[in-house]
């Protein structure tokens, strides 16, 4: 474990419940400030295409994902059109994303089940959404707050499991102990513009390779800055 790591999971166990709460809230508070219009970065015409942007997003930046995209979404524009497509063709033409074997197999998959099960229809509930090809819990919490203003959870990808970390909010590596530790922490309004807003923080001052301690706005309610 890293010298942040030992010290964040350390600030985390002498805080108080209390303590953890006030921080946490101005943690948000401070994230809403230099980031009011945080929204999803993925472009895409209806709910489906929702769906396979969000597939195609797991390991890969969203500018590739939406370079990949444009020309994908003139062709396939319906359920129907990505549950008929080719699988060898469409691995081609989402090739760039990564791991595109499993996901075209995934997003037609989706497509068919959709067609078959949903009448066509996203559904609208996680329970539902989880048991498409392809989408997990995370994935399921993206699609259902875009598409349908649902929120059931707090969506955790990599920057903001990292993030929650880093802040000592939370001591898990787990992505649904992450998520549950947020849900308690932040009121249930926020939990959908949370997301985005730590992604937009992971990716221009908290990031993976370099911490920007000097110029970040959290730097003295955050425990990693001072490592």
């Amino acid at each position: 474990m890293n010298k942040f790591r030992e010290y964040t999971k350390s600030w985390f166990k002498k805080e108080t419940k209390t303590g953890k709460q006030t921080r946490a809230l101005e943690i948000l508070h401070r994230l809403k400030k230099s980031y009011p219009k945080a929204r999803i970065a993925l472009n895409y015409n209806n709910n489906f295409q929702l769906l396979v942007a969000v597939v195609l997003s797991a390991q890969c930046t969203d500018k590739k994902v939406n370079e990949v995209t444009f020309p994908l979404f003139k062709k396939y524009k319906t359920v129907g059109d990505f549950a008929r497509a080719d699988l060898k063709t469409f691995e081609k033409e989402i090739h760039q994303t990564g791991f595109y074997h499993n996901k075209a197999r995934n997003i037609l998959a989706a497509a068919q089940k959709i067609e078959k099960d949903f009448k066509g229809v996203l559904p609208k509930t996680i329970t539902e959404m989880i048991s498409i090809p392809g989408v997990g819990r995370k994935s399921a919490n993206v699609i259902l707050g875009n598409a349908y203003s649902i929120i059931e959870g707090i969506a955790v990808d990599t920057h903001v499991g990292r993030l929650a970390q880093r802040f000592g909010v939370s001591s898990n590596d787990s992505p649904e102990k992450i998520e549950q530790e947020l849900m308690q922490l932040y009121p249930r309004v926020e939990w959908f513009s949370l997301t985005y807003r730590m992604i937009e923080h992971g990716r221009a001052i908290c990031t993976a390779k370099q911490k920007k301690c000097q110029v970040c706005p959290l730097k003295d309610v955050c425990p990693s800055s001072l490592v």
